[in-house]
């Protein structure tokens, strides 16, 4: 078979910037902001609510050097003794992405499944999220969209799953940076078992590749079920169907951890 025993993919746990979303949702300001960007995105009392809003709320981290929220970290460590508990196979490698959320989430995870500390760990730019350029100089992308009339009717015209941020990435990159890695995992780590510590998005976009699902369906499923922070996702391999065997999705969305 050339694909790998198990794949056990990971979403990192909850970082400031979501937990920032929270914060700003509930912001009277922001409220307001939102309440304009119903009646016209791009309109000038839209614009001016989103000047305000970014003042209040500015940008001071870049996306890769985000942390975890406060005290978020101790559900990967539930999750690593529920792993440990029901005798998880030991991962041969590890690759995490090297974001800071990703690395804190792999360093929580270990204190609850020590063993791993003694795995091999790649830090692999290919399951990285999604690149979002420019748009990561502001805290929302409606607020983006709203100051960048063009890129918000860019957007409505292509849609969200083939529009490109500028210098940054849209959904189809992400799909074939994941299929390179898939090179790695079948030519080095065949019949092995393989953790990945990864993000939203790229978790739906190894999925899509796996699964090949279509731009709808990828859609409907970042729409109605995304991958949950600390959210554990299982594919196994079955060396007899196909050519050359493949993974099948054995469980997705895991939750293996107390609110």
């Amino acid at each position: 078979m050339k694909w790998p025993n198990e794949l056990l993919l990971m979403r990192h746990c909850v970082s400031d910037f979501n937990h920032g979303k929270n914060v700003r949702a509930a912001d009277p300001l922001y409220q307001a902001f939102l309440a304009e960007w119903k009646r016209g995105a791009t309109s000038p009392a839209t614009q001016s609510l989103a000047r305000q809003v970014q003042e209040k709320f500015p940008v001071i981290k870049a996306d890769h050097e985000t942390d975890l929220a406060p005290g978020a970290g101790d559900k990967a460590t539930q999750v690593g003794i529920a792993l440990r508990k029901r005798n998880e196979p030991l991962p041969n490698i590890i690759f995490v992405s090297p974001y800071r959320r990703t690395l804190e989430t792999l360093r929580y995870l270990t204190m609850g499944w020590p063993e791993l500390v003694g795995v091999k760990t790649v830090h692999e730019e290919r399951i990285i999220e999604q690149d979002h350029g420019l748009a990561c100089l502001y805290n929302d992308w409606r607020i983006f969209f709203s100051l960048h009339p063009d890129q918000y009717h860019l957007n409505k015209l292509q849609g969200s799953y083939r529009y490109c941020y500028p210098q940054g990435e849209n959904i189809p990159n992400v799909r074939l940076r994941n299929l390179s890695w898939f090179n790695t995992l079948t030519r080095d780590f065949a019949s092995k078992n393989v953790l990945a510590i990864a993000h939203h998005l790229t978790i739906l976009s190894i999925r899509a590749n796996l699964e090949r699902l279509s731009p709808k369906q990828f859609r409907q499923l970042d729409h109605q079920d995304k991958p949950i922070n600390c959210g554990v996702t299982t594919y196994i391999g079955l060396p007899n169907e196909g050519s050359n065997g493949r993974l099948a999705l054995q469980k997705y969305n895991e939750k293996l951890f107390e609110d």
